[in-house]
């Protein structure tokens, strides 16, 4: 069986000309197991943000690719929306966009019994980030961070 990151591969693979062709951005792509149901989710956005017939674009050419390639053995339900407003941070380009914004950051350790943090985005490097949490200025490793996302909470 095609392990979970490599259909995420693939999948990005194929999707990733459709984006491209509609001037979207492809913010993620995830496979994953919800209680006994495993769903293909593609997130996209553009300028503006993403309308449900964008979504639909994509889903019906991003369908027929998966058809012709049949690469994943599981029954799976393909989903494409919007990232909404926690967007994830995944790539360098989100971090970059996000400097100066609200986000919530996990580890995958804690540090001082605390796991989860949230404040501004001071900085952003290649392997770190700078935020700003309650007045003080706390530096992250970004190998050390398990999930980033803007924050809710405006």
């Amino acid at each position: 069986m095609a392990r979970r990151v490599d259909i995420e591969t693939k999948t990005e693979e194929l999707v990733l000309p459709i984006i491209e062709a509609n001037n979207f951005e492809l913010v993620d792509v995830e496979y994953v197991k919800e209680g006994a149901n495993w769903y293909l989710r593609v997130y996209a956005d553009k300028e503006g943000g993403i309308a449900i017939d964008d979504c639909v674009l994509i889903s019906r050419s991003l369908e027929e690719k998966l058809d012709a390639e049949d690469f994943i053995e599981d029954a799976y339900i393909l989903e494409v929306s919007s990232p909404g407003l926690g967007r994830p941070l995944k790539k360098e380009k989100d971090y970059v966009r996000s400097v100066g914004k609200s986000i919530d950051i996990k580890l995958y350790k804690a540090i001082d019994k605390q796991k989860e943090f949230t404040g501004i985005l001071k900085e952003n490097t290649e392997d770190q980030i700078v935020l700003t949490v309650e007045d003080q200025d706390i530096t992250f490793e970004k190998k050390s961070i398990a999930s980033a996302r803007l924050s809710l909470d405006f």
